[in-house]
């Protein structure tokens, strides 16, 4: 069996995805992880990495007018949809990079320069090589960044000839979202049971049905509205959906989280023990469809 790439994802944040990805963490083996949620990138602070390698991530480029040729005819300042120059200088943060200024300028005094949006980064933690990224506040091309987190990690992954690559991904079904999940073996939606976490689970279905990309379900917290839950597995019964270990309410998960530590180190517990079925669910997923393929 090849690489394999397994993202979980959800439609709404606050449903504990990435509490359940530090867990399979610390499950999985020969495993490279990543946190493809670069908007508000969370797993470094449960698994504590350490900094191999820092390098910066170019979004897009920012128009720059340059004093020497500029002759101050004010056409770009006229022209510019967006209020984007005055005084025949750049204000970058409302610089879209349309390239408009650059096409129309008279004297070609307008250069369309890197802009820097954030910060990649390869580290080490105790569970294995992360690959994660920082994107810069109010920065765009957050799609972008996500696809050389996963380009990155697809790297490291044949370097250290691992088997999974297990990915921490965005919530909601946005282009990241989008960037997260193309082109994976699996994606692991985890909802719960509430009107809004339905709602976000039926949107970031159809996002995986419409990309082919085989989605497991998973219902954290599913004892805290048991007839929600009901409703989910009947809504998954009726798309084909798969529905995987039902995760419980555990104290004990803030309990892990305040010590730093995967719940599934730190405890025991009920909802320990449905994290540990459910990352077995996965693998078994996976090497059925695998199994089916060479058939």
């Amino acid at each position: 069996m090849g690489l394999k790439e397994i993202v979980v994802i959800s439609g709404k944040g606050g449903t504990g995805k990435t509490s359940i990805v530090g867990s399979f963490a610390y499950l999985a083996s020969e495993t490279v992880l990543t946190d493809c949620d670069v908007d508000a990138a969370d797993l470094h602070l449960l698994l504590k990495p350490k900094i191999k390698e820092e390098n910066v991530f170019y979004g897009g480029k920012k128009a720059f007018i340059h004093e020497t040729k500029c002759s101050e005819c004010g056409l770009c300042q006229e022209m510019c949809r967006f209020g984007a120059i005055e005084d025949f200088k750049v204000e970058t943060i409302f610089c879209e990079g349309c390239h408009f200024c650059y096409y129309l300028c008279p004297e070609e005094a307008v250069e369309m320069k890197d802009e820097a949006s954030g910060h990649w980064f390869i580290s080490e933690t105790g569970y294995g090589s992360l690959i994660h990224a920082r994107l810069g506040v109010a920065a765009e091309n957050s799609g972008k960044l996500v696809a050389t987190v996963r380009q990155k990690a697809r790297e490291v992954a044949w370097e250290k000839e691992a088997r999974y690559i297990l990915t921490d991904g965005p919530p909601g079904i946005g282009c990241p979202v989008i960037a997260s999940i193309t082109g994976a073996d699996l994606a692991l939606v985890i909802t719960e049971p509430s009107v809004s976490g339905f709602h976000d689970l039926e949107r970031v279905v159809n996002v995986t049905k419409h990309f082919n990309i085989p989605s497991l379900v998973c219902i954290n917290k599913y004892d805290l509205h048991p007839g929600k839950s009901r409703e989910i597995e009947e809504y998954c019964a009726r798309e084909n959906i798969q529905i995987g270990s039902r995760i419980s309410f555990d104290s004990q998960v803030i309990e892990s989280l305040l010590e730093g530590k995967p719940l599934v180190e730190f405890s025991e517990g009920t909802a320990a023990q449905e994290i540990k079925s459910l990352w077995q669910e996965i693998l078994d997923t996976i090497n059925k469809r695998e199994a089916g393929k060479s058939d």
